[in-house]
């Protein structure tokens, strides 16, 4: 596959925790460390708690157009997510401009990293 750009928008769909069906959403994405990395302003996200029971999803990219099968990783260290965090409000400078501290986003954005599902098997 070809080399991703460092940040863009792209879809995401995800498993219904209660419905079971499948349910998409437009996120934006960053490369941190070589890993794709999804996160979002603080606070509770459909997408998060879709993708816990269900860390299996579609990643569907615009640039290169391609929908990558995916295994969803929630980072819960804080020291990693620091480090994701403040990496992505370089790439991304969105998410810095946004109304929230660094400790806000640390403690209760939520971040996500994304894995191709062929490598992790």
């Amino acid at each position: 596959m070809k080399a991703l750009p460092p940040t863009g928008t792209c879809e995401l769909s995800t498993v219904g925790r209660r419905s079971g069906r499948v349910r998409r959403v437009e996120i934006w994405y960053v490369v941190v460390e070589g890993q794709i990395v999804l996160s979002g302003t603080p606070g509770p996200r459909s997408w998060v708690a879709n993708l816990r029971p269900h860390p299996e999803a579609v990643l569907h990219l615009r640039e290169p157009a391609i929908d990558l099968d995916v295994i969803a990783e929630e980072v819960v260290d804080r020291a990693t997510r620091r480090r994701i965090i403040e990496q992505a409000w370089r790439l991304q400078p969105w998410y810095a401009a946004q109304p929230y501290s660094l400790d806000d986003w640390v403690s209760r954005s939520p971040v996500m990293t994304l894995a191709p599902a062929a490598a992790t098997a």
